[in-house]
């Protein structure tokens, strides 16, 4: 295994994923949000509206468009999380 920095909060870590155990479950709930909202909505070309309206910041925003699979929104993300965004 090998040390991490959480993309949240900055602290490091060893475990799987992207951020720390400390802040997985935040990160989970915004992301299920996120998910969510470009489901219903779609993604639009301005992020900061979707910033307001789910109240997760850009920075993190900008990071699930990251996540594996996330290029290709509405289908499968990948591996790493198993959700689909259809």
């Amino acid at each position: 295994m090998e040390f991490k920095k959480c993309t949240r909060c900055g602290s490091f870590y060893v475990s799987d994923g992207y951020v720390c155990p400390r802040c997985s479950a935040k990160d989970n709930r915004e992301f299920s949000t996120f998910k969510n909202y470009i489901a219903e909505n779609g993604l639009g070309d301005n992020l900061d509206i979707v910033s307001n309206e789910t109240g997760i910041s850009l920075k993190n925003i900008n990071r699930f468009l990251g996540y594996p699979g996330m290029d290709n929104l509405g289908e499968n993300i990948g591996n790493t999380t198993g959700i689909n965004l259809k």
